[in-house]
Formats: C-alpha cells, structure tokens, sequence
C-alpha cells in the first residue's frame, strides 16, 4: 500500500524554482504529527530539509533557510516544498516523510531533483 505519493522533482538550472508535492493517504494523514522532505545526496546521508508540524510549527535546515518554504494543505492531505534560488548543492533525491503520533514513520518513493550549474 502506498502510503504517500511525491511529485514535482526534476532538473533546474541555478536560481531556478521547483515545488515539490506530496500527498499522503487520508488513513496516515490524519495521524500524522509533522511531515516533511529529506535530502540524499549522491554519496551522503539522507538529511531534513524541512518538516511541518500539524500546528503548523516549521523547521529548517540551514542551508535552505531563506529560499525554501514548506506549507501544508489539511483539505488536500498534502505537504508542499517550494525551492527557489536553488543551487547545485541542492541536487539529490527528495523523501517525503511522515511521523505520525504513536510515532510510526513512513517514507515517500523519493523524488529526484537536478540543479545544473
């Protein structure tokens, strides 16, 4: 069963935008205490980029401060990324993610993002 479903990954050019979807079964969503998007870059561990909380409580990771912003649509079940001025070092396959309460965690297919310089 899959349990959340990314899009919008793809290859950019430098300073471009990119907004990455994902959207999560109704059963998981409403459990769920954060979502949010890991990076993994080639080589590397996969890392937070962002998460939401269901209050709407947000964190960062510092290399992406100022340039992505992470919203959340409750009607849609559906957690967005939104990139922009993105750089080379953002390249890497994107997980969405997801903690529900007890906690259990779920994990997104992975979306791959290419930012050409």
């Amino acid at each position: 069963q899959v349990h959340l479903v990314e899009s919008g990954g793809g290859l950019v050019q430098a300073g471009g935008s990119l907004r990455l979807s994902c959207t999560a079964s109704g059963s998981i969503f409403r459990r769920s205490y954060s979502m949010g998007w890991y990076r993994q870059a080639p080589g590397a561990q996969r890392a937070l980029v962002a998460r939401i909380t269901t209050g709407g409580m947000t964190n960062y990771a510092d290399l992406v401060k100022g340039r992505f912003t992470i919203t959340r649509d409750n009607a849609e079940n559906t957690v967005f990324l939104q990139m922009d001025s993105l750089k080379p070092e953002d390249t890497g396959v994107y997980y969405c993610n997801l903690v529900t309460f007890t906690p259990d965690t779920y994990w997104g297919q992975g979306t791959q993002v290419t930012v050409s310089s």
